[in-house]
Formats: structure tokens, C-alpha cells, sequence
């Protein structure tokens, strides 16, 4: 596994312990970085993404709510509008990375953590989504 890949496996983790468990950000970074041993060479893009993602949550929120066409965002389960919160601040905030690749992520770490049918429903809204990107200037 990549180490961007593991990156935002362990801000799943974290946004989960945040968002389901009642942990501060950095209880849940302590369990995440020391108590299961997450790679250093994942740490500092777990650690943006989580914290990013985390702090702009409110409007992340109001985002993907905006585009889940009859999904509250407390009705759905807890992995899937993590990983939807995460991808949807990669894509608002992370223009480095092609959107394509977000979402592909985010659809097979919905696969992974997830019900059978996440992997359709995160994919179906971050489609949705990629209008939210802003161009860059290069």
C-alpha cells in the first residue's frame, strides 16, 4: 500500500474517533501515530488532511450536503461521510492532487471500510463534487 493511501486511511481513523468516539484531534492523532504505529512517511499528509478536513467540517458539511440529493449528513453512516469530508476538502484544498485520483481513493477505501454499496454512494457524490475545484494558476 502507498503511503498516501495508508495517509488517508488514518485520517478516516482519526475523523472517525473525532466525529463517533468524543476524542479531542489530539487524542485521536496520539492513538493514530504512536498507539498503531502509523509510518512517519504517511504522517505529515494524515496530519493534513485530517486536521484540514476537521477544521473546515461545518462547511464541509454544508458542501456535501448541497450535492446529497435526499442524504442528511447524520444519516449516513459515520465511515462514509468521513470519507466524504476528507475528499471534499482534498478537493476544494489540495489542488495538487487530480481529482480522478481522490475520488478513485475514496471509493476503494469506502470498498474496504464500509457497507457493499459505499463505494457507489461515495463515488456518486464526489462526481458531483468536482465542480467545486477551483482552477489554479500556473
Amino acid at each position: 500500500m502507498g503511503s498516501r493511501r495508508l495517509a488517508r486511511e488514518t485520517a478516516l481513523q482519526m475523523l472517525y474517533l473525532c466525529d463517533n468516539c468524543g476524542f479531542t484531534p489530539d487524542e485521536a492523532e496520539l492513538i493514530c501515530f504512536t498507539e498503531m504505529k502509523t509510518p512517519v512517511t504517511s504522517q505529515d499528509f494524515a496530519d493534513s488532511l485530517f486536521k484540514g478536513t476537521w477544521d473546515k467540517k461545518g462547511l464541509l458539511d454544508v458542501l456535501i450536503g448541497d450535492h446529497a440529493e435526499n442524504w442528511e449528513m447524520d444519516r449516513m453512516a459515520v465511515i462514509d461521510r468521513n470519507i466524504l469530508r476528507f475528499a471534499a476538502f482534498e478537493i476544494t484544498d489540495m489542488p495538487e492532487t487530480p481529482i480522478n485520483v481522490i475520488i478513485d481513493e475514496a471509493v476503494e477505501i469506502a470498498k474496504k471500510f464500509s457497507t457493499i454499496d459505499s463505494g457507489k454512494f461515495v463515488n456518486g457524490i464526489l462526481d458531483k463534487l468536482k465542480s467545486e475545484r477551483k482552477e489554479t494558476k500556473h
